[in-house]
């Protein structure tokens, strides 16, 4: 949300919720309470699904707290509420009212709400410029220099590396709503503009202790806004830490799936590079039962020919530039306010 509204590149149309890390009611509290600690209670925010597509509840309270976001006492009351109406109608009006080819859709959870307005909505597909999502774990050796947690051994008693992080081989918005992520992946209009972010590049984005007192320090001191912020990436590091015994802080996943707009942007000073191997595309498949439910499975496509874009690598230092930057505007917006 901070990169996707402080950001001078990017103009938010809105933001719809979803049940995932926690209940549709704590998301969209959070949600609201994260807009009103950054100064932007001006974004309109619908309250979305409350469920999987076709499953039963899911959640990710052992990572993120039973409410979604713990960590913190500093979260302010949320002042403003979710928007009256319907959130799909709300996504595809946001949409279709930007001039064709330049609206992008950004999903950073389970791909609930996403899948359902383009299956109600199929001319929405056509009119965006892409879509952007943070999910699942390709593995196999796709960013060598990265891990996923401890490995495992498969029934044949064989060492395997990790793949998820919600099983061995589920990363969790996939996970969530299997069926949701299917519908998106194989989307044919969709698989040309859409670009991934798996955890095999969110886990390059880990928010070390060099990074969190950048984040927390900036150039005036820690704010109550700052503040905040790493008291959630304490929490998050901690978990992470308890979880799978990973010690470098925790990854940002979401923000990455903003920073990835700006990968073609005409002016270099904005742009934030990205590896896609001399333009290597895939296609997506979702398992949908099994011990593997929930895996995503990434094929390579013929060069050329159309399929999803999945960075390899990106520019970190970069990245947490620019992430600052839109810290120290959101500070500004909020008046620099101090515990």
């Amino acid at each position: 949300m901070l990169l996707s509204i402080y950001h001078p590149a990017l103009r938010i149309l809105g933001i719809s919720t979803v049940n995932g890390n926690a209940p549709l009611e704590c998301v969209t509290e959070n949600g609201l309470s994260v807009l009103e600690a950054i100064g932007a209670t001006d974004v309109p925010l619908y309250a979305g699904s409350k469920r999987p597509f076709c499953r039963d509840i899911r959640s990710a309270s052992e990572i993120h707290g039973g409410s979604g976001l713990a960590g913190t006492d500093l979260l302010p009351t949320a002042t403003c509420k979710p928007q009256p109406g319907n959130t799909i109608n709300a996504m595809r009006e946001a949409l279709l009212s930007c001039e064709a080819q330049t609206a992008w859709l950004v999903g950073v959870g389970p791909l609930t709400n996403v899948a359902l307005l383009f299956a109600i909505y199929p001319e929405v597909a056509t009119h965006i410029k892409g879509i952007s999502i943070m999910g699942g774990g390709i593995g196999d050796g796709f960013a060598p220099q990265v891990s996923m947690g401890p490995g495992y051994v498969d029934e044949e008693g064989r060492s395997r590396e990790r793949h998820g992080n919600y099983t061995e081989f589920a990363e969790f918005n996939v996970w969530a709503d299997v069926e949701s992520a299917r519908s998106v992946f194989s989307n044919p209009l969709l698989k040309p503009k859409t670009f991934l972010i798996p955890l095999d590049v969110s886990h390059q984005a880990y928010t070390t202790q060099k990074v969190r007192e950048m984040l927390l320090n900036g150039e005036k001191g820690p704010t109550r806004l700052r503040t905040m912020f790493n008291e959630l990436l304490v929490y998050f590091a901690d978990t992470y830490e308890t979880a799978w015994g990973m010690d470098q802080g925790p990854p940002l996943h979401d923000p990455l799936a903003v920073a990835i707009l700006l990968a073609d942007h005409p002016d270099p000073d904005v742009r934030i590079k990205f590896n896609d191997n001399d333009g290597e595309r895939w296609s997506l498949e979702v398992v949908l039962s099994g011990l593997q439910e929930g895996r995503t499975v990434a094929t390579r496509v013929e060069h050329g020919k159309p399929g999803v874009m999945i960075p390899r690598s990106l520019d970190m230092d970069k990245f947490w530039e620019v992430l600052e930057s839109c810290m120290a505007k959101a500070d500004a917006k909020t008046g620099y306010g101090q515990l």
